[in-house]
């Protein structure tokens, strides 16, 4: 999910996969593929910018998980819990 702020202020997430475009006419409007319509604050470079961070975290937790070397973030209040509720990722077999 990416964070947008609405002209009156208030942020919100958006999910990037559902945005078809990104338009600027003066205010920046995207555009979901079902048709939603969100005027948000932000430029269109900065939206784009987002999704870009967006997907290159994707990539980079993905790297780090298929090496074994991923650590999630835990909020302080969870660190009392114990165990994180993340699923381990299967662990590859050298050949």
């Amino acid at each position: 999910m990416i964070r947008v702020t609405r002209l009156n202020g208030d942020q919100f997430a958006l999910n990037p996969d559902l945005i078809e475009k990104v338009e600027a006419h003066p205010d920046t409007v995207a555009f979901l593929v079902d048709g939603t319509k969100y005027v948000v604050r932000e430029s269109v470079d900065e939206v784009l910018q987002e999704i870009c961070e967006y997907r290159a975290g994707i990539l980079a937790i993905s790297y780090a998980m298929d090496r074994g070397t991923y650590r999630p973030h835990v909020p302080e209040q969870q660190q009392d819990i114990g165990d994180s509720s993340v699923v381990p990722f299967p662990i590859r077999e050298e050949r």
